[in-house]
């Protein structure tokens, strides 16, 4: 019976473990890295680079190289690649909208 209880204990400790261990995030593609961060200002759209105020990324260029469309053709944003790699997403207001982490 003691040994049972024992083996018992031990197989809920290792299930334990093995959960615990499943909820590891990785900080690469995390938007709590700073280099992710809507906080950093590469990624910020008052950075000039990132603005939509910038005629790079303005709707009303159109030789816009940095343009995101929908499957219909119609204008939903632009992208930018910050220094550190990461490419944001910003739509025509300047509001991030997402992000790619870098491929390093």
């Amino acid at each position: 019976m003691r040994f049972l209880v024992t083996l018992l204990l031990f197989a809920q400790l290792c299930l334990f473990v093995r959960n615990a261990s499943a909820q590891v995030t990785n900080l690469d593609n995390s938007p709590y890295n700073m280099e992710n961060s809507p906080y950093n200002m590469d990624n910020s759209p008052y950075n000039m680079r990132n603005s939509p105020y910038n005629m790079d990324n303005s709707p009303y260029n159109a030789s816009s190289k940095n343009g995101v469309y929908d499957n219909t053709g119609n204008r939903i944003g632009y992208e930018v690649k910050a220094p550190s790699g990461v490419t944001n997403y910003f739509d025509n207001s300047g509001n991030r909208i997402g992000y790619t982490p870098s491929r390093r």
